[in-house]
């Protein structure tokens, strides 16, 4: 039996139960870990109320961690008792034990901590393909990104000056303006006090962003479209403060032939290569000390629905993680 976190039936934090399960030996292609620290993410919300359907109920909430494998099932030949790794994998995170499907787990380097990687696996490997691949920021790109002192924003804000870029960001307060600053940000916008699309034609003197960044969602939308450049694309990935809604396609050839998408880490890592490829960029970058992954807000396991509420209050600055 092994303490974890279930969900019985999606609503609010207070749906987070506290609970043993019977966690049982790894099958064909699987292995058991034992978790150190599991990740708290967004995407934890959203199947937590429901947003995304969860394949059935009840289930263990959270989709990331890192720990020991402590059992490997047949058929595996990548991963033995003993090994450090960290994954990412829909949903049964928020446990002190667990089984997975080995091809989803990636080795953990020595040099980066149980703690760091359960902080940044979903978060750094989404920035990953976000920058390298869905638009490829280079020296001299202009980037906006929202929530710029969130989890994820904090780890763009710090790769795309690494890269060379112009990052402007936008956050909700002065002490997260702060931290984004500290993060690489160039041009940083407190959206609660500030016209953010006015800011950013001002400090790119009219010529305005080649890709925005936005994990927020209902609130930043259409605004963000004034912020782009001719040509430019809008990369929706998050829903902080609620979906977009269906809007007209004509916007986008009115604000320049935008370019608009929806991508997911999934989709960017559902080949094994791929996800090996990405995490091992990710783990280039924090090894390099381009990239910091500081934890700033540790929860035991069984508090999970205070983090749940700390999280959605924008309460939370960085990387958040459970303790088992």
């Amino acid at each position: 039996m092994a303490a974890s976190v279930r969900v019985h039936k999606v609503g609010g934090p207070e749906v987070l139960t506290f609970e043993d399960i019977d966690v049982g030996a790894p099958g064909p292609g699987q292995i058991r870990i034992k978790q150190y620290a599991c990740g708290i993410n967004y995407i934890d919300v959203y199947f937590r109320s429901g947003l995304y359907p969860a394949p059935s109920l009840p289930f263990v909430a959270g989709s990331e961690g890192a720990g020991e494998v402590t059992a490997v099932g047949p058929d595996v030949k990548d991963f033995k008792v003993g090994d450090r790794v960290a994954y990412v994998v829909a949903l049964g995170g928020y446990a002190a034990e667990r089984l997975l499907p080995a091809e989803r787990v990636v080795a953990l380097p020595a040099v980066i901590t149980y703690e760091q990687a359960a902080g940044m696996m979903l978060k750094g490997m989404t920035v990953q393909y976000l920058l390298r691949r869905t638009y490829e920021v280079k020296s001299g790109s202009t980037v906006l990104i929202h929530a710029a002192a969130g989890g994820i924003g904090l780890i763009a804000c710090q790769w795309a000056k690494a890269l060379g870029a112009t990052v402007i960001g936008t956050v909700g307060s002065k002490d997260k303006a702060k931290l984004a600053q500290d993060a690489g940000c160039d041009h940083v916008i407190l959206y609660r006090d500030e016209d953010f699309v006015a800011r950013v034609k001002d400090v790119t003197r009219g010529g305005l962003c080649d890709v925005v960044y936005d994990g927020v969602g209902k609130t930043t939308f259409p605004a963000s479209l004034d912020c782009l450049r001719p040509l430019g694309l809008f990369v929706s990935f998050g829903n902080a403060s609620g979906p977009v809604e269906n809007f007209n396609l004509g916007l986008l050839s009115q604000k320049g032939s935008l370019f608009v998408t929806r991508p997911t880490l999934n989709t960017y890592t559902a080949k094994r290569e791929d996800l090996i490829a990405t995490a091992n960029d990710l783990f280039k970058m924090v090894t390099s000390g381009k990239v910091k992954i500081p934890i700033n807000q540790t929860y035991a396991l069984r508090d999970a629905a205070k983090a749940h509420r700390d999280l959605e209050n924008r309460a939370t600055v960085g990387a958040s993680i459970l303790v088992p």
